[in-house]
């Protein structure tokens, strides 16, 4: 089983779920695997994953660093398909590689909901997030009060973005965007002040002049 540590030293032998759950570490460090238990792959693995779709792909990677004891395989393939299909990505490959010349070739990474490369990572990451909350929650005593989360964020654009898609209608989960009036794009604002969800709450911040 992997374990998740802070850069800074402090936090140690955190689960994924944990992980997920803690954001920052309580040293200000940033959560990754312990060096020790990093995951090594077979000789073969590149070749057996290079006919893999994005989905397929996206489980195989994961599932080395997510021990199934917290996220079995077949809830990991539909956390993924949840994540990443027809609804919220434009590209049926997610992130196509597009062939320009025989010496290059580009990874679009602009076929999510925002056009930003973050939706990536926070299309999941939502879907993580109300995945064990709800779990949490339904060990409970009746009457007690629900684990929830609080994602507060500052952005000049698309990572506030990204993240109210990501995170938008998701159960438990409040997301308070703060921007700097007046100096974001015209339709990132859209992007961030048009969507109506209960949990999504966006505050203009007016700075000096």
């Amino acid at each position: 089983m992997v374990h998740y540590r802070s850069t800074r030293g402090g936090v140690r032998g955190l689960s994924f779920e944990q992980a997920v759950l803690t954001g920052l570490a309580s040293d200000r460090g940033l959560l990754v695997p312990e060096a020790n238990e990093f995951p090594t792959l077979p000789a073969d693995a590149l070749d057996k994953w290079a006919s893999l779709s994005y989905q397929e792909l996206a489980v195989e990677v994961m599932g080395l660093f997510i021990d199934e004891s917290e996220i079995s395989r077949d809830q990991l393939h539909s956390l993924v398909t949840k994540s990443y299909n027809a609804t919220t990505f434009r590209a049926e490959e997610v992130a196509p590689v597009v062939k320009v010349t025989d010496q290059m070739l580009v990874l679009e990474l602009f076929h999510g909901p925002t056009f930003a490369f973050k939706d990536i990572a926070l299309q999941f990451l939502g879907n993580l997030f109300e995945f064990f909350l709800q779990r949490k929650n339904k060990t409970l005593p009746a009457g007690a009060p629900k684990h929830q989360i609080t994602v507060v964020g500052a952005t000049s654009g698309d990572t506030g973005s990204s993240a109210i898609y990501g995170l938008r209608g998701k159960e438990n989960v409040e997301v308070f965007i703060l921007f700097p009036e007046g100096r974001v794009s015209a339709i990132q604002q859209r992007q961030m002040t048009t969507v109506l969800d209960q949990n999504i709450h966006n505050v203009a911040v007016k700075g000096p002049p």
